[in-house]
């Protein structure tokens, strides 16, 4: 079944209020969706900070905020909807600088249906006066981890939701790029079902040539959807990192509880070893830090748990895929295309509405050494080189 197909199926299987669906600031601004005024101020200050997005962009509310940016949805006087804007001030951390650079050079290159875009980015004329970024996106009502938080989940929805995550996740392991940070607060939802990955400041270019030393570092991505491979230094990255992730969302899906909600490294590793069992000889061959895997040797065996007893309500298919995914040896778990071609989802699966990405990132690509000022100049080349192509462009650059 082809995915436009599906997003008309999923419009009536929809939940029964906004309001369970964790849409309540949805009312809020709805109200607020008439057209803005020609004489619209150019900047609105929201919870003390100054949004300098007008006279286009109006009527501003607040959405929420992470380490380095507010998010605010407004309404767009062009396509006469409301968007939401990330505002980003990262220029005095190298880090925030890395990660602002890698969604703006990512995200403007990809074109998805299950993947965040980027509609508009607006920022000071000259890097001199550049002081923060305003990213502009498709608006989307709540993320899967809210939603789980106030309901529990019907199986035809985990396998739509499900579906979703693999169909965006295809596409970027297919443009040589791992995610690092599935979680349910990156899945985000509308009323409508329709999901679309976001978050990409950890996205990394996959590399199977190329030592990824330094990856470990930086990586600070959410402890309970982490493959174990990470915790325990093992030979490199691979895409299955990713496949990790998405299982513990499945798992999370199915009984709306973290699967693996660890409290410190030691725990989480202990957790993942409690439901999937102790690493075969085979397994042990991956893990390179002597440390680690001297650990590894010198706990108890642990059986592995039969899924069945974990989420007893859970449809077989999914279960059998949940195993698939969440296995020990990166080298044995499933790849993303393998997931969506397996049993359970095969009221959706259709390859040739699973696109792919033509041009694949280089690890040249990569910048990770680079001073913050050198990575304020990249940013603001890559902003300068989107309105261009935005301004000659004719092609629509809505959700």
């Amino acid at each position: 079944m082809k995915y436009t197909q599906v997003n008309q199926l999923s419009r009536q299987i929809l939940f029964g209020q906004r309001r369970r669906f964790g849409c309540e600031h949805y009312h809020r601004f709805s109200a607020q969706m008439h057209e803005v005024e020609e004489d619209a101020p150019t900047v609105e200050i929201v919870r003390n900070q100054s949004f300098e997005v007008g006279p286009r962009y109006s009527n501003l509310l607040y959405i929420g905020e992470g380490a380095y940016g507010m998010v605010v949805s407004a309404y767009d006087r062009v396509t006469k909807a409301r968007v939401a804007i990330k505002k980003i001030s990262p220029f005095e951390h190298q880090t925030f600088c890395q990660r602002t650079l890698r969604e703006i050079k990512i995200l403007t290159r990809f074109k998805h249906e299950n993947i965040i875009n980027i509609q508009d980015i607006i920022n000071a004329p000259t890097i001199e006066q550049m002081k923060d970024i305003y990213i502009v996106q498709c608006l989307m009502e709540t993320d899967l981890y809210k939603l789980l938080k106030t309901q529990k989940l019907s199986n035809d929805h985990i396998c739509y939701f499900l579906y979703q995550i693999l169909r965006g996740l295809k596409y970027i392991h297919s443009a040589n790029v791992l995610h690092r940070d599935l979680k349910p607060s990156n899945l985000l939802l509308n009323t409508t079902c329709d999901l679309k990955i976001c978050d990409f400041g950890l996205a990394r270019v996959a590399d199977p040539d190329h030592d990824h030393t330094g990856f470990l570092t930086e990586y600070v991505a959410t402890r309970w959807y982490r493959a174990p491979e990470i915790m325990l230094n093992s030979k490199g990255y691979t895409k299955s990192i990713d496949i990790w992730s998405v299982g513990c969302i499945l798992g999370e899906m199915l009984n709306s509880r973290p699967l693996f909600p660890g409290k410190h490294y030691l725990d989480q590793l202990n957790l993942i070893l409690a439901v999937v069992g102790s690493p075969s000889e085979e397994d042990l061959q991956c893990i390179v830090n002597d440390k680690a895997r001297s650990y590894l040797i010198s706990l108890p065996p642990k059986e592995k748990q039969p899924w069945n007893k974990i989420y007893p309500h859970a449809d077989q298919k999914a279960l059998d895929l949940l195993d698939k995914m969440l296995t020990f040896n990166p080298n044995r778990r499933i790849t993303v295309e393998q997931a969506l071609a397996h049993p359970y989802l095969e009221q959706y699966y259709d390859p040739a509405d699973e696109p792919i990405c033509e041009e694949p990132f280089k690890f040249e690509m990569e910048f990770d050494d680079l001073p913050k000022e050198r990575l304020k100049e990249l940013i603001f080349a890559q902003t300068t080189e989107f309105q261009s192509r935005k301004q000659s462009s004719t092609s629509n650059q809505g959700c």
